[in-house]
Parts: C-alpha cells; sequence; structure tokens
C-alpha cells in the first residue's frame, strides 16, 4: 500500500493539464504571430522561438522551484514582498517603455515584467500574514487594515507604470483570501464597496480607461476608432463557429487583429480551433483551478494554513485572470492586458505561473508525505503493539498452571 502511494506522490494531472496549456499555447502563438513577425522581424518564426526559449524557462524554473521545501516560502515571504516592492520601483526607473505603458525591465534582449513576480510574491506574503496574524484579522479592524496597507502600496506603484488590470486581479485575489480567512463580513463589503469605488474612479479620471469601457458597451459605434479591437475580436469568434476554420487558417490573424498572439490569443483561437477549442483549454484551466482549491482545502484539514491561504490565492489568480482575458476577447468585460495563463505569448507571465503551479505541487507533495508518514507511523505503532500483546500472552502461564 505504501509503495502505491509513493508512485502517485506528485499529482500526474497538474504536470498534464499544465503541459497540455503551454503546447496549446507554443501551438497557438507560432500561427498568430506569423503575420506580425515576418512584417516586424523578416522571420515569421520569431515571436514563436522567443516563446519557446521563455517555455523552455519556464519548465525548468518549475522543476527548479517543485524542490523548495513550503516552510522556506513561509520563512522568507516577508523579504519576497520587498524584492516584490523594489522590482515595481525598478521599473518605474530604468523600465523599458511600450505602448505608453512602463513595465518591463530589458535585461540581455529580455525583457522582464515586474508586476508577474509582484502577484506570487504578494500573494505568499499575504498568506503568511493571515498565519501570523489570524485572530487580528478576523476580531478587530486593525489586523484586516494592514495587508491592505501594503496592497495599496504595491497597487499605487503598478497604477505609475500604468498596469490597472494586475491591480484588479491582485484586489480580487486579496478580498477572496480575506474572505476565506475568515474575515467579518461588513468588513468584506466594506472593502468590496469601496474597492469597486476605487476602480469607478480610476475609469472615470483616465481617459484612455473610459474609452475602453465605453467602447465595450457599444464597440460597433466606432469600428474603426475605439472599438476597432473587440469588434476584429469578435470577427473572429464569429467565423470559428462550433469547430474552426482550421489551424493556421486565421483572417484576423494578418494584422487585422492588434496582440492577436498576447491579449487577444483566445479569439484566434476560437477562430482557428471553434468552440471545440475554446472549451477544451477553459476546461484545462478549470481543472487547474479546482486542484488548486482542492489542495488548499487538503492544507487547511492537515493543519497547514499557509499553504492553504497560498493555494487558494493561486486558484483564484488562475481564474480571475481567465475570466478577465477571455472575457475582453469575447466582449463580456472591457479590454485589459492580461494573458490567458500558461497560452499568451509573455515570458514573464509564462514562467510565474509555471512557478505558481509547481507550487501547487509542492504542497500537495508535501500533504502526501505527511499522509504517508502517518499511515507508516500508525502502521509500525500496530505492529509494536500486536507484538506487545503476543509476547504478555505468552507470559501468562495458563489458569491451571497457576492454580495448581
Amino acid at each position: 500500500m505504501e509503495q502505491t502511494i509513493q508512485h502517485k506522490v506528485y499529482d500526474n494531472g497538474l504536470i498534464y493539464a499544465s503541459l497540455a496549456l503551454m503546447a496549446i499555447g507554443l501551438i497557438m502563438v507560432t500561427s498568430a504571430s506569423m503575420p506580425v513577425a515576418d512584417r516586424l522581424f523578416d522571420n515569421p518564426f520569431h515571436f514563436a522561438i522567443r516563446h519557446g526559449v521563455y517555455l523552455i524557462a519556464a519548465i525548468i524554473a518549475g522543476m527548479v522551484f517543485v524542490q523548495v521545501p513550503m516552510h522556506l516560502w513561509q520563512r522568507l515571504n516577508p523579504w519576497l514582498l520587498l524584492v516584490a516592492i523594489l522590482s515595481l520601483l525598478a521599473v518605474l526607473v530604468i523600465g523599458h517603455t511600450v505602448n505608453g505603458a512602463k513595465r518591463w525591465i530589458l535585461i540581455a534582449g529580455f525583457t522582464v515584467q515586474p508586476a508577474e513576480i509582484a502577484k506570487l510574491f504578494f500573494f505568499a506574503y499575504l498568506a503568511g500574514y493571515l498565519v501570523r496574524r489570524y485572530e487580528e484579522v478576523t476580531e478587530n479592524l486593525k489586523g484586516f487594515i494592514k495587508p491592505l496597507v501594503v496592497f495599496f502600496l504595491l497597487a499605487l506603484l503598478l497604477l505609475l507604470q500604468p498596469d490597472f488590470g494586475t491591480v484588479v486581479v491582485m484586489f480580487t485575489t486579496t478580498i477572496g483570501l480575506l474572505f476565506l480567512a475568515g474575515a467579518r463580513l461588513w468588513q468584506f463589503f466594506a472593502l468590496v464597496f469601496v474597492g469597486l469605488m476605487a476602480v469607478v474612479a480610476l475609469i472615470v479620471f483616465e481617459e484612455y480607461r473610459l474609452r475602453r469601457v465605453t467602447s465595450f458597451l457599444d464597440p460597433w459605434a466606432d469600428p474603426f476608432g475605439s472599438g476597432y479591437q473587440l469588434t476584429q475580436s469578435l470577427m473572429a469568434y464569429g467565423r470559428g463557429s462550433v469547430f474552426g476554420q482550421g489551424l493556421g487558417n486565421s483572417l484576423q490573424k494578418l494584422e487585422f487583429l492588434p496582440e492577436a498572439h498576447t491579449d487577444f490569443i483566445m479569439a484566434i483561437l476560437a477562430e482557428e480551433l471553434g468552440f471545440v477549442g475554446v472549451m477544451v483549454v477553459l476546461l484545462l484551466l478549470l481543472f487547474l483551478v479546482i486542484k488548486a482549491l482542492l489542495i488548499g482545502q487538503q492544507a487547511m484539514e492537515q493543519s497547514r494554513p499557509f499553504e492553504s491561504y497560498f493555494a487558494y490565492a493561486i486558484g483564484i489568480w488562475f481564474s480571475f485572470q481567465t475570466a478577465v482575458n477571455v472575457g475582453a476577447s469575447a466582449g463580456i468585460l472591457p479590454t485589459k492586458g492580461l494573458t490567458l495563463p500558461l497560452v499568451s505569448s509573455g515570458g514573464s507571465s509564462l514562467i510565474i505561473m509555471t512557478i505558481a503551479v509547481a507550487v501547487l505541487m509542492r504542497i500537495d507533495f508535501e500533504c502526501k508525505v505527511e499522509g504517508i508518514q502517518a499511515i507508516s507511523k500508525g502502521s509500525n505503532k500496530a505492529k509494536k503493539n500486536k507484538h506487545k500483546a503476543n509476547s504478555e500472552s505468552q507470559e501468562i502461564p495458563p489458569e491451571g498452571v497457576a492454580n495448581a
């Protein structure tokens, strides 16, 4: 029985689902990026090769981080938060500007996006804080406010880039974790209300964000201006129908749809692989999210709250970012620059999300090992008790002999 459990220590489902999403991502990035890569670099496989390099780096990073014990994450999470803050400060000073946003640091020809690092490290810090200050969070307002102060600092640095999408993802994950940790309902609803008001204010007082919202509400009012990207995306979805036009047969990727291989890759996937292809990707991502939540529940049942909150945070993060990415390309939500987890082109996002999956695997691994050790200890204890009982029965003489 122990050998059977040991062979299933790592969750194969997580591995296969992640690799499947990565493979789909590589195929779709190659297909969607060929026209623009050929025009910009005279090499149709430029973005595909770069994505492949990032993919290899992501897999190596995942193999490394799956070996990192969770107690190190728990012990070092304040320092990880400091790294996140410093990286966000660094991008404001030495960052590389693309399309008016300073979100990337250029290192040896490759770009690093500190916002992706900040997400993972902030969630690790938040999980650690909820363990250290659990009573404060659930019993008084001071403990509830402290992590929000840290979040607002990170949000300010992100908005200076600007990166509104990452702020929304981090805010949603924060309120989700505080709710799961047992924060009082009035505090929770107050935070949601204040957060929504802040989002509305940020949209209303920034012209380009307001333009995105108005174009989202009626993209056909200005199909060649503010609504251009969304109308082209909706055309891709419409052409895809049930089974798609076939891999490589997208028309929208012929530079009709901007950012086809990054933020709007789902639209190209829908056009080429249809409703069936979209459902396959969404089901794979749903599987990852459900796994994350189940791993979090398993960790909590084994009295491992840090691991539990961290897994919950990753699950909320993946689910919400998927919803925003797909919703934006399908016209359900305003356009936001968020990648589709493990699929879209974007090296930093791919590597960080692979590390997040590795963290889930590590949490699951440690929970299973703890279970194996418990079974082994129980088995050894039962054997000792049985041996002790047998020894005692041999030492006690039969009743007739004792009476004689």
